[in-house]
């Protein structure tokens, strides 16, 4: 993986240089520790840090290559996983590729096919490509919205990103927050609205989206959309397609020149693409790296919940064992929890998640010690229906999206006058039911269907986005490139399409999945209950980032807006749950801490 960034103006050239590009990429020299290249040319400045997984010693950026005379550049970050197959069909049009590097695939797949070249990728990308005769830049993100790429337009000039303090460091571009942006914070995040980069006049290309910017501007269009659409089959042929998809996607995933592992929480979903590649390995003589993530005292302090019925420790510990593999438990300090808050918030340009980004940041930091490839579970609950609103309707059918329970919390805490909340919420509202109102359907469907479609439609264009977001994040931080298997889009595509009572099952979650791959677990794993990315249990955590907040409220903006007394009746009060399963009080305060820190640290401005 790596940071892609550039300048482009075709009108206005002047102010385009070298060293602009290079103060960009920079702030993103995380992303990419191995490389640093950069390309301008008459009105345009393209910049890319490199983390180098395949053909390591060749795939160098930006990369140039010039086909029947004409001369194209691209910058990309991102894994393509049909890179065999589009080899093979560059082939019949006399192109043959000089590396190993997927890179110079995308290259040339653009440099054919032009704007269908999204739809022959199979991976995870954000990309430019600079035509240098045509006068015009060309721009992808992949399906999902596994690889980021932001983008702001400044009079004729069109300057991206793969993270928003890469367009900050440009010195027209100030960070700003309107109230649409602060609605977006305190209502939803760590979720965002597709496209909003939260910070006024900087946008985010959408899942699926690409486009084209010459000196008539920007062109958009989405190149990819689910389609409802009968399903052929039975349950038995569901489970035999589904198989061989998920096998499919994960043993394309963990092809790399570098030491690759898996995140393990001993769950159906980290255990199903451990057990598919732990085989594979295991075929070729070798063993698997995987690892599972525990907190200091959790043992000692974990309270059982309807949503966390048990720690992960155990069973991740257990499955390493039966499948054999090389098993590592990471267990990370409480106080670096509370520590990591304003880096998390830092490396994801918002306050997010609290101690769920905290914690994965020091995860990902031990785990690049030994490893810079990871595969984790992400985005099949989000696919299968592994959350209570896919079969819950009162959760679904409101007006606000399902996983914020209460939606007016973080709000409330703030002044009205500044915040003014009531409008707030109508404005997340009126996203939510717009989205409920588009979503892809056929008559003949059943309630229980259309109920599923309207939930994986919201899981997969929100809450998956912001959990790839995250994940993106805090590996990237640390250069560390993590794979999802499950946000493969064919696995989408066709679950999609399976009635709901394939998918659920003698009323079991995820029963799809499950019946799928049971030839790969045993029982005890197969069919354990759902368990969130695990939080940190002791009660010292909330007492460390009750203490970071206070000494914030000694100064900064966050005393100057907030409702004295909403904040002390928070402060009293034994538990809040707020967003998802376990955000509660300790991660309220934290999340407090990180907005406060993202002020200060990026020097917000209220407009």
């Amino acid at each position: 993986m790596c940071s892609i960034c550039g300048i482009v103006d075709f009108r206005e050239k002047d102010g385009i240089n070298e060293e602009l590009v290079r103060k960009m990429g920079r702030t993103m020299k995380h992303r990419g520790p191995d490389s640093t290249g950069v390309f301008c040319a008459d009105g345009i400045a393209l910049h890319h840090n490199r983390l180098a997984v395949m053909d390591v010693d060749n795939g160098i950026q930006p990369m140039t290559t010039v086909f029947e005379g004409k001369k194209y550049t691209i910058v990309y970050n991102g894994e393509i996983y049909n890179t065999p197959e589009l080899k093979k069909e560059l082939a019949n049009y006399g192109i043959k590729p000089q590396t190993n590097c997927d890179t110079e695939v995308v290259l040339y797949t653009y440099v054919v096919f032009r704007e269908k070249c999204p739809e022959k990728l199979n991976g995870i990308f954000a990309f430019c490509v600079y035509d240098h005769e045509d006068k015009r830049i060309f721009v992808a993100r992949d399906r999902l919205g596994v690889k980021p790429f932001f983008y702001t337009l400044s009079e004729s000039r069109f300057i991206f990103a793969s993270e928003i303090k890469g367009i900050l460091a440009h010195p027209k571009i100030d960070a700003e927050l309107d109230k649409e942006g602060l609605w977006q914070l305190l209502f939803l995040s760590p979720v965002t609205i597709n496209g909003s980069g939260v910070f006024k006049n900087i946008f985010e290309l959408k899942p699926a989206e690409c486009g084209v910017f010459d000196a008539d501007g920007l062109k958009i269009w989405k190149y990819w959309s689910l389609v409802a659409d009968e399903f052929k089959g039975d349950a038995k042929e569901a489970a035999e397609h589904t198989k061989w998809l998920v096998e499919d996607a994960i043993k394309r995933q963990i092809v790399s020149d570098v030491p690759l592992c898996t995140f393990l929480s001993g769950g159906l979903d980290s255990s199903v693409i451990t057990a598919v590649a732990a085989k594979t390995y295991r075929e070729k003589g070798e063993v698997l790296s995987t690892y599972s993530f525990e907190y200091e005292d959790n043992k000692k302090n974990f309270k059982q919940s309807l949503f966390q019925p048990q720690g992960d420790d155990e069973f991740a510990v257990y499955l390493g064992e039966y499948l054999g593999t090389d098993h590592t438990v990471l267990t990370q300090p409480t106080m670096t929890v509370a520590e990591n808050l304003l880096s998390a918030a830092e490396f994801r340009d918002i306050p997010g998640q609290a101690d769920v980004d905290s914690s994965l940041l020091y995860y990902c930091s031990e785990v690049k010690k030994n490893h810079t490839v990871a595969l984790s579970g992400e985005c099949s609950d989000e696919i299968f229906g592994g959350y209570p609103w896919f079969y819950r309707k009162e959760m679904l059918y409101r007006d606000f999206f399902p996983w914020i329970h209460k939606p007016m919390v973080r709000a409330e805490l703030f002044d009205d006058d500044v915040v003014k909340a009531k409008e707030g919420y109508e404005y997340i509202s009126a996203v939510y039911r717009n989205t409920i109102e588009n979503v892809p359907m056929l008559d003949t469907d059943s309630e229980d269907m259309k109920t599923a479609r309207v939930a994986t439609v919201l899981s997969t264009g929100y809450f998956m986005t912001s959990l790839l977001e995250r994940k993106d994040r805090m590996s990237m931080a640390h250069g560390l490139e993590v794979r999802v298997p499950f946000a493969d889009h064919r696995i989408l595509e066709y679950v999609y399409n399976v009635p709901w009572k394939i998918k659920f099952e003698n009323n079991t979650e995820k029963a799809l999945l499950r019946n799928a791959m049971a030839d790969y677990l045993p029982d005890r794993i197969l069919y354990r209950k759902k368990s969130p990315y695990p939080i940190t249990h002791n009660p010292k955590y909330e007492e460390y980032v009750t203490e970071i907040l206070n000494k914030r409220l000694e100064k900064g903006v966050l005393r100057e807006i907030l409702n004295i007394r909403s904040f002390n009746e928070l402060m009293q009060s034994d538990s809040v749950t707020w967003f998802g399963q376990l955000m509660n009080k300790p991660q309220l305060i934290a999340w407090l801490v990180q907005f406060d820190y993202w002020f200060e640290k990026y020097n917000v401005k209220f407009v």
